[in-house]
């Protein structure tokens, strides 16, 4: 047998190779034991403990870069940055950060399960005594840093202003809104990209490269009280000063660092971590902006570099010393201009997205440096979200202007070939000689043709096994072995939770435009005009009630605000408390049942509300993915 090809090699050890691991075990005070956390009812939602294998030497089914960064990764337990600043790493695909004040302690990013959270939250406490809780800090928008916060502490503490929660400009609209629209096939594409399902173990799941996995716990979301609306606001809470800097579309839409002045300590929130990160992320997502994320590195050394000594961020370990300091951020800053200027270069030079992946190459020092690998955004796919956002799907060639949907491509593909049997023959062929990407291509065409060729499924997943096993970047070699596994187990589905914060976050204008994307657009329009009016009350008396009219016309929801135009009256008219409504946005009650129990009131044409009620489709969390 060949051997697995890898889509790129680890440079040569160096020192800051060795230096990564004496940073990543600094300041050690404890473990987590066991490694392992249980909700409520029992069930695992973590489990550091089965990443124990990566203590071992790295095995051929592993890419020796990805088995040495998740080695660093895993490692579990409560350290100290500085005094007075303490992270939890390793229990959680993100980390979680104590600053500590006056009489309490500050949590900053808690986690993505309210679970994790909470255990975390206890581990820093059996060292550093009972302290309470008197600040919380998002850095940004994703699920990994505020979905645990209800582990460490109460809405209510929130609410009187006991516990200000400090956020970023936009914080809850992107917080609640990332996942409306595309959420249940962002979540299932999350099943493949972090590989939760997979078993941990040298020939499965080995990490992702920004953290291990995710956990499964319950999400939360408590909404801030103080937003970070201008890059120098500061903020002092609990006596400890933070200054902060607002980085809004780099690595999350809403996102921020903060500076600790006295601690001469920098947070860098995402921005900058041990690893390549993503332009696009392979669930999917905006792209975002490299150049954009480049220039705010620019900033953040030019406001900070002079008076910090440490920097840490939500992901993987501090780097200490200053001169190490700015060679980490400005390493970071240069690969994403590298990355950014010479794709729009090569862009220019007529390459497409796939040409421009295989050709970039970052520059001999950013190549030896660990903490710009792809182990999480890979150079290649990075390369090819530069060449969406300049220049969308289209690549000028106008063969591929009108080309076949996957599935009708693959029948006439095959048979242009030769049929099924003769394709997986020569594929077999490919197979043998390592020609494995070429191996995936072919077989995918057989499986979209004929789904259930079962030499074609068998081929196909050893070919995505052993590409997984060569991958350096950890969400491609999820992929990969979440492919093979999906074809020899069938559909695994898409592990997670709902989760009703979330919803609750949500503006009433962000529900209805969820609505209108699951709307089918073919049944609504055989249904008709259709005009529904919606009086939606808030809890307590100081809450303000909102209308909206909902239009329904050619298939399409439109949502506006207030009374209908131009005087219309409605067909319906629906009054309900908002929490009904996100009840049934989070499917724990039905509108029909809400309506029954007398938990909404219905005026006008009940019929169309019926019909209304029939137009959407619910999504497919188990839509396959490698067959049609």
């Amino acid at each position: 047998m060949t051997p697995i090809p890898q889509e790129n090699t680890c440079p040569p050890p160096t020192a800051d190779g060795e230096q990564d691991f004496a940073d990543a075990a600094r300041g050690f005070l404890a473990r987590l034991e066991p490694g392992t956390v249980h909700d409520a009812e029992g069930r695992l939602v973590w489990d550091a403990d089965a990443y124990a294998f990566l203590e071992e030497d790295c095995p051929p089914t592993a890419h020796p870069s990805l088995w040495r960064q998740s080695r660093l990764v895993a490692r579990q337990g409560l350290f100290e940055v500085v005094p007075g600043v303490y992270q939890v790493r390793g229990l959680d695909l993100s980390n979680i950060t104590f600053v500590e004040g006056r009489r309490g302690v500050i949590v900053v990013d808690p986690l993505i399960s309210t679970e994790v959270a909470s255990a975390a939250l206890a581990l820093y406490r059996s060292r550093r005594g009972d302290r309470p809780v008197t600040g919380v800090v998002y850095t940004h928008c994703h699920v990994d840093h505020f979905g645990g916060v209800r582990g460490v502490i109460d809405p209510a503490d929130a609410a009187s202003g006991r516990v200000p929660v400090i956020a970023p400009a936009g914080f809850l609209e992107h917080a609640a809104g990332e996942n409306v629209m595309t959420g249940p096939a962002m979540g299932r594409r999350s099943g493949y990209m972090y590989g939760a399902a997979l078993p941990k173990g040298p020939t499965g799941q080995i990490g992702c490269g920004l953290g291990q996995t995710t956990s499964l716990g319950s999400i939360s979301l408590i909404a801030p009280t103080l937003d970070v609306t201008v890059t120098g606001q500061t903020e002092t809470v609990d006596g400890v000063r933070m200054v902060f800097q607002l980085t809004p579309g780099t690595e999350a839409p809403a996102e921020m660092n903060f500076h600790l002045p006295e601690l001469r300590v920098l947070c860098v929130a995402e921005n900058a971590c041990h690893t390549l990160h993503n332009v696009l992320t392979l669930r999917g997502a905006l792209v975002r902006d490299p150049s954009a994320w480049a220039r705010y590195l620019t900033e953040t050394l030019s406001l900070y570099a002079d008076d910090t000594d440490v920097v840490f961020a939500s992901h993987h370990w501090p780097t200490w010393g200053q001169d190490r300091v700015v060679r980490f951020l400005e390493e970071q800053r240069d690969a994403y201009a590298f990355l950014h200027d010479q794709c729009v270069r090569l862009i220019n030079a007529g390459r497409t997205g796939a040409e421009i992946a295989e050709e970039l190459r970052l520059p001999p020092a950013l190549e030896r440096a660990w903490h710009v690998r792809g182990y999480y955004g890979s150079l290649s796919h990075n390369a090819k979200a530069v060449y969406q956002r300049y220049m969308g799907w289209f690549d000028g060639n106008p063969a591929h202007l009108w080309q076949h949907p996957p599935q009708e491509a693959a029948v006439r593909y095959v048979a242009f070939m030769g049929g099924a049997d003769a394709v997986v023959e020569k594929a077999r062929a490919s197979f043998q000689s390592g020609d494995l990407r070429w191996t995936a291509e072919v077989l995918s065409h057989v499986l979209f043709a004929e789904p259930d060729h079962s030499q074609a499924r068998d081929l196909q997943a050893a070919a995505l096994e052993r590409l997984g096993h060569g991958a350096e970047s950890g969400p491609w070699r999820n992929f990969y072995l979440m492919g093979a596994a999906e074809l020899r187990e069938g559909v695994l589905g898409t592990p997670g939770r709902g989760a009703p914060d979330i919803v609750a976050a949500l503006t009433v204008e962000q529900i209805f435009r969820s609505m209108a994307v699951r709307i089918n657009g073919a049944r609504a329009a055989a249904a008709g005009r259709m005009l529904l009016r919606w009086e939606i009350t808030a809890p307590g008396p100081a809450a303000p009630a909102e209308t909206w009219t909902v239009l329904l016309s050619n298939g399409a929801l439109t949502p506006i605000p207030g009374d209908a135009p131009r005087g219309e009256d409605p067909d319906v008219t629906l009054r309900l408390p908002r929490t009904v409504l996100d009840a049934v946005m989070s499917r724990t009650t039905t509108l029909a049942d809400a309506i029954a129990q007398g938990h909404a009131e219905v005026e006008g044409d009940v019929r169309v509300l019926l019909t209304f009620g029939t137009l959407s489709d619910r999504p497919d969390p188990r839509f396959p993915i490698v067959t049609p």
